[in-house]
């Protein structure tokens, strides 16, 4: 075999890893599990929610977790300040929905650079139940919220959690969020937990209390500078797994511009890279970009032109995917090959600038990621007592 022949060779078996790749998370995605132990007792749960600044579906994602068909649980929104935009609208949905045991909670506690994290700190400490749910402001609730989550708890979970589903784009940049969210970032998480590989994501995780109180409480999860990096660490080093829900719960999009999504793009892949680089490495070989070169290049030993080669693995690599979105009810629309191509043609920059660049933004919070994963605000926070968390929720 020469080198054109290596090169088929090798991207015949990309595009076959990459499909084997969407029918494990197609499998995973389809098949529901026994109902658990958990679900059927019930327990009561408290949902912690931080909030900040209005989002174009803030009230009707806030507003799902007051209505959930759940017999026992509580609602903390919790804000780090009382001049917050959000606070009007939380104050409302609170007294228009009294049964809901829902409270607002301002004020933060800073244990790490992650603002959110801080954010959860009081509402944490003051949750009443021994379940906690830190779920995203921009989550969308089913109404049997609480139990698909209690569904996916065995013996040997430490942690629940949930991706978000990219729905309801308003524009093409945010059709091409739902192609980062959905096939790409959902469909690996999904099949790593298949195999064995469960990572934790932030938008909606289900807590014991207990467990992660004697593991050094909600502080731990300041550990990283994401949350989720740290609650997969933590969680592996009790001995137990991460769980993935056996359907991810919607995040409703709306307009997005392509700077955006970028930036947020850039922000992940960056902190992948300082919490998990083994794992974050070879995310270059996961979309079609690679075999593509490769078939291009084996193409004409065959007797083909280079981008028939070309096309026909881009072609099999998004068949798969919008087989997969079809076959899950994630968002389609007729520009989402175009989508699906956008998004490939940016992420080998975004992988690339992940090694050399820094700083990223959170929210209008400007952070320095250093190489190790720790960050300049980490460094800056003393170590603080548990009565000093408790004392009047501010730093």
């Amino acid at each position: 075999m020469n080198g054109a022949h290596w090169a088929g060779a090798i991207a015949g078996l990309m595009v076959a890893a990459n499909l084997l790749c969407l029918g494990i998370a197609y499998r995973r995605l389809t098949c529901r599990t026994a109902v658990s132990r958990l679900q059927r007792e019930a327990p009561p749960v408290t949902i912690v929610r931080p909030v900040r600044g209005l989002e174009p579906f803030s009230r009707e994602t806030l507003s799902s977790g007051l209505v959930l068909d759940y017999p026992d649980y509580e609602t903390l929104f919790c804000v780090a300040d009382a001049h917050d935009p959000i606070v009007p609208l939380v104050e409302e949905l609170i007294a228009a929905h009294p049964a809901a045991k829902a409270r607002l909670i301002v004020g933060d506690v800073a244990v790490s650079a992650n603002p959110k994290l801080n954010n959860c700190v009081r509402g944490w400490d003051e949750a009443r139940h021994d379940w906690v749910v830190l779920a995203d402001s921009n989550v969308l609730m089913p109404k049997d919220y609480v139990q698909r989550l209690m569904a996916s708890w065995r013996d040997d979970t430490g942690l629940v959690c949930s991706t978000p589903a990219g729905s309801r784009p308003a524009g093409f940049a945010a059709e091409v969020e739902c192609a980062f969210l959905n096939t790409f970032q959902a469909r690996w998480q999904y099949a790593g937990e298949a195999l064995g590989f469960g990572f934790a994501q932030g938008k909606s995780m289900l807590w014991h209390k207990p467990f992660l109180d004697a593991q050094g409480g909600i502080a731990a999860l300041g550990a990283e500078i994401a949350e989720d990096a740290a609650a997969t660490k933590l969680v592996r080093a009790a001995g137990r797994n991460v769980h993935l829900v056996d359907q991810p719960f919607e995040q409703p999009l709306g307009p997005r511009s392509f700077a955006e999504i970028v930036q947020r793009q850039f922000r992940w892949a960056r902190l992948r890279r300082v919490t998990f680089l083994p794992f974050f490495a070879p995310e270059i070989l996961a979309g079609p970009l690679v075999p593509a070169i490769l078939a291009a290049i084996a193409a004409p030993a065959f007797g083909l032109p280079a981008w028939l080669g070309a096309l026909a693995v881009v072609a099999l690599s998004y068949a798969g995917e919008i087989a997969l979105a079809r076959g899950t009810g994630w968002f389609l629309s007729l520009r989402t090959p175009l989508a699906l191509l956008v998004r490939d043609l940016v992420f080998p920059g975004i992988w690339a600038y992940a090694f050399v660049a820094g700083e990223v933004s959170w929210r209008g919070n400007a952070m320095t990621i250093k190489t190790d994963g720790a960050d300049e605000l980490n460094a800056a926070i003393p170590a603080l007592s548990p009565a000093s968390l408790r004392s009047d929720g501010r730093s």
